[in-house]
């Protein structure tokens, strides 16, 4: 196991472990810092199915483990590796992670989770008509009435038309949208959208961009989940005469011949993670994939079992086959991954605003009811000039509201007005307009701000596990600077330690080879007396291959003798093979050269050795702890513990 993985496994046993406020015996005292048996009986029983090497859930074993861990964390203090600033921006951004996921009690209503869910079940197609206006603008009537114009001309004259006569790109959009479902616009959009029947246009509605119409053509059930297979020749390969393109023309012939398409797959697939399955791949739907072209060529397919004709992607050359297509999960399947969108998505206005209101109930609140008169008849026309700035009298001390014990001032209510001019840069709006829209935007980001703060306070579980966070990441620097980059930077003593244990170090037998491959016996037994009257790959192919039909394929590479490409009963000697069946085809394999076992050099083991090396300069380093931090066993306690645990 390497160092790394042993270093992440024993931070993931951590991540549950906190210092109980209950009185009970103490088990281990670490350099004058206790830990409880409640804390450690804790530990264990919550990640013991986590562990998977025996010795670790023997109770000695992993009293061991933990203890090398808190000796780990002292000398990471001790070296004031936490107060390293590279540290301390990522502890932040663990932290900021770990927040979102404790705040998750955001008011999701199940109404607005099952209305994604059904809208996710049905895709549209739509065009729209869009007259630009600022969000913050109250004069909204000659916009209303200028998309609400074009809506009519639209349906008397025809979209494309009006498209082509008025669309600027800058105050009038009328843009064709393709296919979408629920999440792939504003929320506002989306509603009208689905609330608009095919081949209507709706009635104009309003977004942050401005006023939309949108004429909704097709309305179709979603594709679903579709589960295929696929043969692949990557565009980069080692042997620079293969064509990919050519090789995949051939391979789809073979496929119209009849072959089997999960024996071809297991033959010339560049596709690792999928070969040895027969191409196969996890179910995917649309949009998960990051190539759309390999999307569409597997949802295209009519039935189970159809196969496409050769296409390319990014990744090279494939053939996919369809195997199962399934409808879209159940909605009580989905819902987890749903409120997570939802939560994300501009509903989350209504989700804000709605939590907005239960923390006004949870806090005390109290407000400065001038504040937005006084912030009022101080802004100025050089606000949305982006060069406004607060007077020089500003009442900067003075409270515009409070949650609880902390104040929020003027000052912060003014800096947060400095910051948003370069939203309105450009777009002059009514101050009031202005004042009410950043007030309740401040008021709403401090708020937030002011749970996020006192969260360690209010829940137990976040406190402890940000604990474990900020541990583990330090424990991770301390590996790194100790022991990995020790290592891997160390070069005569990763020499002097392959030298010292080389034989660890081996190549299993290999062979050098060019094989043969044919799903026909008959033209297998061709290409062995071709082959054994000397006659090259390019003659054999001419002679057997057409524009028609391709009946053999050649393969060069090295392969270890047990490689799952060579058949099970292949004999490695040098010269040609007899006919094997192998994968649902027969192959002759010309062995070029045998490639016996033995020593890998230091350049072929490096990663092995250096691993090796670690391991070894860790276990020296962790004698070295022990003897620098004093470990006290409360035996008495410890006997109490495997007791309980036992029972």
């Amino acid at each position: 196991m390497s160092i790394k993985l042993k270093c992440l496994i024993v931070v993931l046993l951590a991540l549950n472990f906190s210092f109980s406020q209950d009185k009970d015996s103490e088990l281990i005292k670490v350099d004058g810092e206790s830990i409880m048996t409640s804390e450690f009986l804790r530990v264990y029983n919550k990640n013991l199915e986590l562990v998977k090497d025996e010795s670790q859930k023997d109770i000695d074993g992993y009293l061991k483990l933990f203890t090398e861990y808190q000796l780990k964390l002292k000398e990471a203090k001790r070296l004031k590796l936490h107060e390293d600033d590279k540290y301390q921006r990522e502890f932040l951004r663990y932290k900021k992670q770990l927040t979102k996921n404790y705040l998750s009690e955001n008011k999701v209503t199940d109404v607005l989770v099952k209305e994604a869910y059904d809208r996710s079940n049905q895709d549209i197609n739509a065009s729209h008509i869009l007259v630009r206006l600022a969000e913050t603008e109250t004069d909204t009537l000659k916009a209303y009435n200028e998309v609400l114009a074009l809506r009519e001309r639209a349906i008397s004259e025809g979209f494309d038309k009006v498209k082509t006569e008025v669309h600027n790109g800058k105050t009038i959009f009328l843009e064709d949208l393709g296919y979408f479902s629920a999440f792939k616009m504003v929320y506002d959009f989306e509603t009208a959208a689905y609330n608009t029947p095919v081949d209507e246009i709706s009635m104009p509605f309003r977004t942050q961009f401005g006023y939309h119409v949108v004429w909704v053509k097709e309305k179709r059930q979603s594709r679903g989940t579709v589960t295929a297979a696929h043969i692949m020749v990557a565009l980069k390969q080692k042997d620079s005469l293969l064509d990919p393109e050519q090789r995949i023309n051939d391979i789809y012939k073979k496929l119209n011949q009849g072959e089997n398409f999960d024996a071809l797959a297991k033959q010339f697939s560049d596709d690792k993670s999928s070969s040895n399955k027969g191409g196969k791949l996890s179910p995917f739907k649309s949009g998960q994939l990051s190539s759309e072209e390999f999307e569409s060529q597997a949802f295209g397919l009519k039935a189970d079992g159809d196969v496409s004709k050769p296409f390319k992607t990014a990744y090279g050359w494939h053939i996919v086959k369809r195997i199962k297509l399934k409808p879209i999960q159940d909605f009580k399947d989905l819902k987890p991954s749903l409120e997570v969108k939802v939560k994300r998505d501009s509903r989350s206005k209504l989700i804000n605003a709605a939590m907005v209101s239960e923390l006004k109930k949870r806090y005390n609140m109290s407000y400065d009811a001038d504040a937005k008169a006084y912030f009022k008849s101080i802004i100025t026309k050089d606000f949305f000039a982006r060069s406004w700035r607060l007077p020089e009298d500003f009442q900067k001390d003075k409270t515009i509201f409070s949650i609880n014990d902390r104040a929020f001032t003027y000052n912060e209510f003014g800096r947060h007005l400095m910051s948003a001019q370069r939203i309105y840069g450009g777009k002059p709006a009514e101050f009031s307009a202005v004042i009410n829209k950043e007030y309740n935007s401040f008021f709403e980001k401090s708020i937030f701000q002011f749970r996020e703060d006192n969260l360690e306070l209010e829940n137990k579980d976040f406190a402890n596990i940000l604990k474990e966070y900020r541990d583990g990441l330090l424990l991770f620097d301390l590996m790194e600077k100790e022991i990995w980059n020790k290592a891997s930077k160390d070069s005569v003593g990763i020499e002097a330690y392959y030298s010292k244990n080389k034989s660890k170090y081996q190549w299993k037998d290999r062979v050098e080879v060019v094989m043969a491959s044919s799903a026909d016996e008959s033209h297998m037994k061709s290409v062995l007396k071709m082959m054994k009257k000397g006659k090259s790959e390019e003659a054999i192919n001419k002679a057997l291959n057409t524009d028609a039909k391709q009946n053999v394929i050649f393969t060069k590479s090295t392969y270890a003798i047990d490689d799952d490409k060579l058949p099970t009963e292949f004999k490695a000697k040098k010269g040609l093979s007899k006919i094997y069946k192998h994968n649902e085809a027969f192959h002759v394999i010309d062995v070029k050269a045998l490639l016996p076992a033995g020593n890998k050099t230091l350049e072929e083991a490096k990663g092995n050795v250096i691993n090796d090396y670690q391991s070894e300069i860790e276990a020296s380093w962790i004698k070295d702890l022990y003897k620098r931090f004093k470990v006290e066993i409360n035996k008495k306690a410890l006997k109490a513990v495997k007791a309980k645990i036992k029972n």
